[in-house]
């Protein structure tokens, strides 16, 4: 009896130890990727078309994304566009740059809550007829959560192109494949229509985990004999032969000329979002999925001189605990400062929506790693405790920031509530080798938090040699 006891131990800690070295090596080659010496402003370098719109591909391969552990693609979808059905290995952050629409967020074992009425059914046989589940509506500066492995779908209603940013947490406990994200589709074949799109083009230098992991896949029905098909779905085989969407070539966004029939409310566009979560509300299948980072009235940090900031993380939205990401929106001012900062628990994917800023990126040996101007479109990525100042430039700048914690948190160095602030003026003085008078100075000058209105001492940042 001791012996079996004793076998069963070490088999229990061989699978924990098994367990752990399995990760290591995904762990410890995301974190040598983050011996960074030059950072550089990063813009799509494949475009992908289809016949409802087309998705543009930041390289993945780029050590900035390979520290970080994520991916980035930006999808722009024309009216009547549908984004066909497909799940994913990774968790999805999506920010809805411009437009708006309607999407289905299919999560498994809950039930067709949305389903046309037993009486308008009876009163005609030609009637439309069906149940589905929850059908989201979204709009302009709307943040949408969609966990790893759910399948989901997304239509424009609308009358302008939607543009969708979207990060991909390549590195989440969630995915267990490898390290770069994989697109499974339900429908459709986007690689027949990738194939035909690259006769006689370039899309620029070809990555080794972009486009051929994404909308380049057919869809997984095509892997499956007809005669199970046929029989797992109780169809004939010219039925099931439809699901493998043979001669498909519209690509993996598709037009529906006449519009979707679906069951959805009427929703005003200024709706009503609902408070704090109480836990009867957040269940698996009611779990609030989209919040807008967009409405000034939710600001965290407002300064009328100089700009506002809207974080986003679990406490508003509970969902970013499992998934383990958040979100911030900024707004500055022609000229207006972001107090330097550092995050202290995560990394950040900023991309610039409107305007143009200048940003210094500085590393842990004082070593300026970063120091440019980025404007509308640009992305860079700031790592784990790299130290970061912004600057707007004479429009003004407007970005979205993407953090790998569900609750990222940033020190500042200047301003109230700061590193310095809470030193004590002997500190600053002896630290710095400065007289009492000019450590005083340099404590309490920024009365300001976080963002600051451009200094009368117009020195400005100069763009490195």
């Amino acid at each position: 009896m001791a012996n079996h006891h004793l076998l069963s131990l070490s088999l229990s800690i061989l699978m924990v130890f098994h367990g752990c070295l399995a990760y290591q090596p995904f762990q410890q080659q995301q974190q040598n990727e983050c011996q960074i010496q030059r950072i550089n402003p990063l813009e799509p370098n494949e475009r992908v078309e289809a016949e409802g719109g087309w998705t543009e591909f930041f390289d993945a391969n780029d050590q900035q994304f390979r520290c970080a552990g994520v991916e980035v693609i930006r999808h722009h979808i024309r009216p009547q566009g549908l984004y066909l059905p497909s799940y994913i290995n990774t968790p999805l952050m999506i920010y809805i740059k411009q437009g708006k629409g309607y999407q289905g967020i299919i999560l498994p074992g809950c039930s067709e809550t949305f389903q046309s009425s037993q009486q308008l059914q009876e009163q005609s046989q030609q009637s439309f007829q069906d149940r589905h589940q929850k059908i989201r509506n979204f709009r302009q500066g709307d943040v949408i959560v969609i966990p790893a492995g759910a399948a989901h779908w997304m239509y424009n209603d609308g009358q302008e192109d939607i543009i969708a940013i979207v990060l991909l947490d390549s590195t989440n406990q969630a995915n267990q494949l490898d390290q770069f994200h994989r697109r499974f589709f339900l429908a459709g074949n986007p690689k027949q229509a990738q194939q035909q799109q690259q006769q006689g083009m370039s899309w620029g230098r070809p990555s080794q985990k972009g486009w051929s992991q994404e909308e380049g896949s057919a869809n997984i029905f095509r892997g499956f004999e007809l005669e199970i098909l046929s029989q797992a779905f109780n169809v004939d085989p010219q039925t099931a032969q439809k699901l493998q969407s043979p001669g498909d070539n519209r690509g993996h966004i598709i037009r529906v000329e006449r519009g979707l029939q679906v069951i959805k409310p009427p929703v005003p566009f200024q709706q009503q979002e609902r408070g704090n979560a109480n836990g009867f509300d957040e269940t698996v299948c009611s779990t609030k999925l989209t919040a807008n980072i967009d409405n000034p009235s939710h600001v965290d940090i407002y300064n009328p001189q100089a700009g506002r900031c809207t974080h986003l993380n679990s406490q508003k939205l509970p969902v970013l605990q499992m998934v383990q990401l958040s979100a911030e929106r900024g707004v500055l001012h022609s000229n207006a400062i972001v107090s330097p900062y550092w995050v202290m628990n995560a990394h950040s994917i900023l991309v610039v929506t409107n305007g143009n800023m200048r940003m210094q990126i500085v590393n842990n040996k004082g070593e300026s790693v970063f120091n440019e101007q980025i404007r509308e479109g640009q992305l860079v990525v700031v790592p784990q405790n790299f130290a970061v100042v912004k600057q707007a430039g004479q429009e003004g700048c407007r970005w979205i920031a993407f953090r790998t914690n569900d609750n990222a948190m940033i020190n500042t160095l200047a301003g109230q509530n700061s590193a310095i602030r809470a030193m004590p003026v002997d500190v600053i003085a002896s630290a710095y080798q400065m007289p009492r008078e000019q450590a005083l100075n340099l404590k309490f000058n920024r009365k300001e938090t976080v963002m600051f209105k451009p200094s009368s001492m117009q020195w400005g940042m100069s763009a490195a040699a």
